[in-house]
């Protein structure tokens, strides 16, 4: 296998944010190439992959303060920093990724992989297939949580890491923590799982399909192979985006920050232009912007992959009984107002940890951000929770 080094940083005498104390400053994605055939558990075999990731920090002498962060569905490994001075946005979860953050880069060594499957370096449905030389397309195979924890363990060896000071995820990424616990328990202290489940509700898989079906049904989506023919389903992608982006938000979340405010148009008697909500050009446009950057295959594989997740299929449909295998200590976290991965959900990982008797902090913490609210900053509880809990964690001088 090969890795791609580092660049040197890049400097500006302009004011930056990437330049303020509490930043990671500007980073530069890695790739590594995996030559040894990957197992998937879907009976396929990806004879070779390339991982993208980016790091934060510095790894110590004994390489005990490694932390991995798992992104989840639209996520990528650019989680922190900046990549130039150019860019107007940092990483995405930036907010919580820095010197004097919960996720502190001056005690911990961060590592965040963009999975394959994905469209942001890694081997995906938009990278090209060797054995035809075309895209992937729908061709690639179907992606488990597991899967990508078997390739995140093997960057894990390749980077000297033999255990994790904490995985840590959300959403989706909470999913691929808690699989981590079970698939290799001796290899990580702490799992902190926030606004996950583990599965997903009828109504999540529905919301899923719906989004999958939008897609399929633009005339550019060619069956999956829009990229070998040249084309985008953009319009699809951007109703998937849609769709998902609403489940993200919550009733009273939308409704203070938009309400029934107009952008255009006027309900005035006699008029003939038609009248435009805030929300609806808000949907539009982030919807239009999700559709220029992101691979629809990626989207439909990444919402299988959640479909599919059942952390106790194996284990007898019992999780008190997967998580015995567990043997790290968990936070868990939940919001009030996430109907996506309601709080509820997160009562259940609790009730099954403490079922296997394990070590488990949980909270449950108001919030007007829905299921997003994992990504926003200034929610002064959630901040001080997750600070004080990642600072209590042992790292061996």
């Amino acid at each position: 296998m090969s890795t791609v080094p580092t660049s040197s940083i890049q400097k500006n005498t302009h004011a930056h944010p990437a330049d303020a104390s509490d930043n990671v400053g500007i980073v530069t994605p890695k790739s590594m190439t995996f030559d040894t055939p990957l197992a998937l558990a879907s009976g396929d075999v990806l004879e070779n992959y390339d991982l993208t990731y980016e790091t934060y920090g510095t790894l110590n002498a004994n390489k005990s303060n490694a932390i991995l962060i798992c992104h989840a569905l639209s996520g990528s490994h650019h989680a922190a920093g900046y990549h130039s001075y150019n860019d107007k946005k940092p990483g995405w979860w930036d907010n919580y990724i820095g010197p004097g953050k919960p996720i502190d880069t001056r005690r911990f060594f961060v590592i965040c992989p963009n999975n394959i499957g994905g469209c942001d370096g890694s081997t995906g449905p938009a990278s090209i297939n060797p054995k035809t030389g075309k895209y992937w397309g729908q061709t690639f195979p179907h992606m488990r949580v597991r899967d990508w924890v078997h390739t995140q363990a093997r960057l894990a060896d390749t980077l000297g890491v033999t255990t994790w000071a904490a995985v840590i995820g959300a959403s989706l990424g909470g999913m691929q923590a808690m699989r981590w616990a079970l698939e290799y328990p001796d290899r990580l202290r702490h799992c902190v799982v926030i606004a996950s489940a583990m599965n997903l509700t009828a109504q999540n898989i529905a919301f899923n399909e719906t989004a999958r079906q939008a897609i399929q049904a633009d005339p550019d989506f060619h069956e999956g192979d829009y990229l070998n023919q040249q084309t985008l389903p953009k319009k699809g992608l951007s109703v998937a985006r849609m769709v998902g982006h609403i489940t993200y938000l919550s009733d009273d979340g939308m409704g203070e920050k938009f309400g029934r405010e107009l952008r255009s148009g006027s309900f005035t008697q006699g008029e003939n232009e038609l009248v435009e909500f805030q929300i609806e050009s808000y949907l539009r446009y982030q919807g239009k912007k999700f559709s220029q950057t992101f691979d629809a295959n990626t989207y439909i594989l990444m919402t299988r992959a959640l479909d599919y997740f059942d952390l106790a299929r194996e284990y007898n449909g019992s999780p008190a009984e997967a998580f015995k295998h567990a043997q790290c200590q968990f936070l868990v976290l939940s919001f009030t107002s996430d109907w996506r991965f309601s709080p509820e959900r997160s009562h259940e990982i609790v009730s099954s940890l403490i079922r296997a008797d394990k070590d488990v902090t949980y909270a449950q913490i108001d919030s007007a951000f829905g299921h997003d609210a994992f990504l926003v900053a200034n929610q002064e509880r959630y901040r001080a929770l997750f600070n004080t809990y990642m600072q209590n964690i042992e790292i061996a001088p």
